[in-house]
C-alpha cells in the first residue's frame, strides 16, 4: 500500500524516540509535509548537494539523515548561498527531509550501538544516562481458555522485558464473577445470571513507551467484550538510554592489535592515537561523532580506551591524565555505519507494514577529510 511521510516518521520515532533528543538539537521533519506520499527514501549521514542530486536522479522523495540540514535559526532564504540553494532544490523536487540526531545517538540500535557492535564488544551498556524509561505494571483477568493467547499477544507487543529477559509474566488462579446486564453479548454466561468463572490474573511489566501497543494487543486477543484490567505506575526504573557505549573485548589485546581492529572495522586508512603504546585493551568506550566530552565518563566506567572523533589536543591530554588511550577515528567513520542499519530497519518496517516504498542508502557521501 502507499505510505505517507508521517507513517515513515512514526516508524523512525519507534527507533529513535523524541524523548532522547537533547535540548539544543533540531530534529524531526525539517522540509516537506507529513501528508505527502513517499515512494522512495534515501538514507544518508548528511544532507548536502551531492546527496540531494543523487536523490533527484534516483527519484527519491524523502531523505532521512543523521545530521540536521537546518540547525540554527534562518533569518533569510537566499538561493545564491549553500543552504538556500539546497532548500530550493528540495522544495522544487518535492523531497522531504527528516533528521534523527541526538535521539539516534542515544537510542538502542542507534549510532553508538552500531559502533560498539562493529568492534564486536560484549556486555554493551550506555556510557551516560540521558533518560531512564518509566515502567508500568499491567494486570488483566483472563478466562483459563485464553491465558496463553493473551500472554503471547502482550509479550509479542513488547511487554515483559526485565533486563536481558523477555516474555516475563506471572499468573494466579481464581474465580471471577460477573452478571451480564441487558444489551450485553457475553462470551461466557447469559444475561441476568450471575456467573462464576475460572480465571487467571495475568500480570506483566511494560515500558511506558510501549503501553498503548501492549494494551491494544491485549484487548484484541481477549475474548471478553468488557476486559477487566489494572495498570500501575512503578517506582522501578526501566531501560537506561544515553550517549556513548562501553563494553569489553572477547579477550584483551595489545594496543597495536586493537588499532588495526578499529581501522579494519571502520574501513579507515589512518587514525590518531594518544596514550601509552604498551597499553593492553580490554574495556572499550565508544562515542560516534564528537565524543571527547565523555572522557571522564569513560574513565569512570573503567575503559582502557575511548574510540570517537574530533579529538582536540587538550582532549588527548585529559585522556592520558585519566590513564586512558584515546583514538580519533574520525567523525564520519564512527557514524557512517548507522546508515546501513537505518536502511535495514526501514526495510523491515516496510515489509511488516506492507509499505509500497523503496529504501536506499546514499552512495555519494565520503569523509570530508583525506589522509596523505
Amino acid at each position: 500500500m502507499s505510505v505517507k511521510c508521517r507513517d515513515i516518521i512514526a516508524g523512525l520515532e519507534q527507533l529513535a524516540p523524541g524523548y532522547l533528543v537533547e535540548d539544543w538539537d533540531n530534529v524531526g521533519l525539517l522540509v516537506g509535509s507529513p501528508e505527502q506520499t513517499i515512494h522512495k527514501v534515501s538514507v544518508a549521514l548528511d544532507v548536502d548537494m551531492a546527496v540531494i542530486s543523487e536523490a533527484i536522479a534516483a527519484g527519491a522523495d524523502m531523505i532521512v539523515a543523521h545530521h540536521p540540514l537546518i540547525f540554527k535559526k534562518i533569518s533569510q532564504l537566499r538561493t545564491d548561498l549553500p543552504l538556500g540553494s539546497m532548500l530550493s532544490a528540495l522544495i522544487k523536487h518535492g523531497i522531504a527531509v527528516y533528521t534523527a540526531h541526538t535521539n539516534l545517538d542515544s537510542a538502542p540500535g542507534g549510532v553508538n550501538d552500531v559502533l560498539a557492535r562493529k568492534l564486536n564488544l560484549l556486555a554493551i551498556a550506555p556510557l551516560t544516562t540521558v533518560y531512564q524509561e518509566p515502567l508500568h505494571k499491567l494486570a488483566v483477568f483472563v478466562p483459563a481458555s485464553h491465558v496463553e493467547q493473551v500472554r503471547m499477544a502482550m509479550t509479542e507487543a513488547g511487554a515483559g522485558h526485565i533486563g536481558n529477559y523477555s516474555h516475563c509474566t506471572f499468573q494466579t488462579q481464581g474465580i471471577g464473577t460477573f452478571l451480564p446486564l441487558a444489551g450485553t453479548a457475553p462470551f461466557i454466561g447469559e444475561q441476568g445470571k450471575l456467573e462464576f468463572v475460572e480465571e487467571y490474573r495475568l500480570e506483566t511489566i511494560v515500558a511506558k513507551s510501549r503501553r498503548s501497543e501492549v494494551i491494544a494487543a491485549m484487548l484484541a486477543a481477549h475474548p471478553y467484550e468488557e476486559v477487566a484490567y489494572d495498570e500501575y505506575v512503578l517506582k522501578n526504573s526501566g531501560l537506561r538510554h544515553g550517549l556513548g557505549r562501553v563494553g569489553r573485548l572477547t579477550e584483551p589485546m595489545p594496543l597495536a592489535e586493537f588499532i588495526q581492529k578499529v581501522k579494519t572495522a571502520l574501513a579507515v586508512e589512518a587514525i590518531k592515537v594518544a596514550g601509552p603504546a604498551d597499553a593492553v585493551i580490554n574495556t572499550v568506550a565508544v562515542c560516534g561523532g564528537s565524543g571527547a566530552s565523555l572522557i571522564e565518563a569513560a574513565s569512570k566506567a573503567g575503559a582502557d580506551v575511548l574510540v570517537t572523533g574530533d579529538v582536540k589536543y587538550h582532549d588527548a591530554q585529559q585522556a592520558i591524565a585519566e590513564g586512558m588511550v584515546i583514538i580519533d577515528a574520525g567523525h564520519f567513520a564512527t557514524e557512517q555505519p548507522v546508515v546501513e542499519s537505518v536502511v535495514r530497519y526501514l526495510t523491515l518496517c516496510a515489509g511488516k507494514k506492507n509499505w509500497n516504498v523503496q529504501i536506499m542508502a546514499s552512495n555519494v557521501q565520503q569523509d570530508v577529510f583525506r589522509s596523505y
